[in-house]
């Protein structure tokens, strides 16, 4: 008699699934006293009382039921405003979603386009959950990395081309950019949408940190350029701009004729965002203008401060982030950011994000986040700037 080993019952993509750099560093060392934690996307701000407001408001009024997996109608009609107000556009209501968080419309997009087999392109450096979120369907994710150009990133969208094949069936692009801080032009943005158009490839355009620029008032979207029917998924959330990373609530918008697969997608995955989550999201898109312009102040004072504090140190290359809040330095010399970032969290107690789990070639990187207050970013910045300085 045979007996099924219990490895069996899972497929190999979910064996190899293993923890992000950032969680390797993070989750064993949360609990330390006076900790400066820099490691992940989120600044030191609560939510503002306006958001937290709504949301209790619609508890109290008893909003704890299903919600439509596509979003409950007054998020749907406010997102649509908002969109409409800032990229001027009239954008086709048939192609919104707002299904939870963005996480899981990135893992919606991968898994109604890719298989075993395929190849997802992905500009690096990148996320690295984004790269998990397509291990996790079969497919194999090439990566394409920014470049260093005259002192900014840079991507080759000619380069980023040629390096699709066959098998090429999903584009992935960030921006702004995390970790770099890069922002995709108006002009690139064409590019690659007029390629994916002409090869029938499925661009996944992630706009989360759409209101975070330091040039402007909202990057560039793919949006202002697309048809409804384009093969275009655009997704972007309420985290970053509205400090409401804990909420998780996210939006998509889908071609139009995919609708109705993506709400049987959502409900497979979320049965819907909580209501009164949604009523907190409202109130952000109403209300929040104010708030979208103070963080990115204090995100851009975030930025002065790492430039002047990290740019003339001898052992450190660091580009001016144009977008998104973090920094992405390079540091002469190092090749293990990993155990870099835990012998920072030792000695300094600050913590930082290894380079190496955002892609290939940038294990002599660190990512640190500047949306925390002055104070604290910078005594951080002092145990880096110490520890760099003692190890030289």
């Amino acid at each position: 008699m045979s007996f099924l080993n219990p490895d069996s019952f899972f497929k190999p993509e979910f064996d190899d699934l293993e923890f992000t750099g950032i969680s390797r560093i993070a989750v064993p060392n949360m609990g330390k006293p006076d900790l400066l934690p820099l490691w992940f996307g989120e600044g030191d701000a609560v939510t503002p009382e306006f958001i937290r407001r709504a949301a209790q408001q619609a508890l109290d009024d008893g909003q704890t039921f299903y919600a439509n997996a596509r979003g409950i109608p007054a998020l749907r009609d406010t997102l649509k405003t908002y969109l409409d107000r800032i990229y001027g556009l009239d954008i086709n209501p048939d192609r919104l979603l707002v299904p939870g968080p963005t996480m899981i419309t990135v893992a919606m997009a991968a898994q109604a386009s890719l298989t075993r087999g395929d190849q997802a392109l992905v500009v690096s450096p990148y996320w690295p959950n984004i790269e998990r979120a397509i291990q996790i369907t079969g497919a194999e994710v090439t990566s394409f990395a920014q470049e260093q150009r005259n002192g900014r990133w840079f991507l080759d969208v000619d380069g980023l081309i040629a390096a699709v094949t066959d098998r090429t069936r999903l584009i992935y692009v960030n921006s702004p950019c995390n970790p770099s801080g890069w922002v995709m032009t108006p002009e690139q943005q064409a590019q690659l949408l007029e390629f994916c158009r002409a090869r029938n490839i499925l661009l996944l355009a992630d706009e989360v940190y759409h209101r975070l620029v330091f040039e402007g008032d909202v990057a560039p979207s793919f949006l202002s350029i697309a048809r409804d029917d384009d093969p275009l998924i655009v997704v972007n959330g309420f985290s970053k701009s509205w400090a409401m990373t804990g909420w998780r609530l996210g939006w998509m918008v889908v071609p139009a004729n995919r609708l109705e697969q993506f709400m049987v997608m959502a409900q497979c995955f979320t049965t819907g965002a909580p209501t009164f989550i949604q009523a907190g999201g409202i109130a952000a898109l109403q209300d929040g203008e104010p708030l979208v312009r103070e963080l990115r102040e204090q995100y851009r004072t975030g930025r002065e401060l790492v430039m002047q504090r990290l740019g003339g140190h001898p052992r450190i290359e660091v580009l001016r982030p144009e977008g998104a809040f973090y920094a992405f330095p390079r540091i002469k010399g190092l090749t293990d950011s990993l155990a870099f970032a835990q012998t920072l969290v030792e000695q300094e107690n600050v913590g930082v994000a290894p380079g190496y789990t955002f892609g290939s070639g940038f294990d002599g990187h660190i990512r640190l986040s500047f949306a925390q207050s002055h104070s604290r970013l910078s005594s951080a910045l002092d145990g880096l700037l110490h520890h760099l300085d003692k190890t030289a």
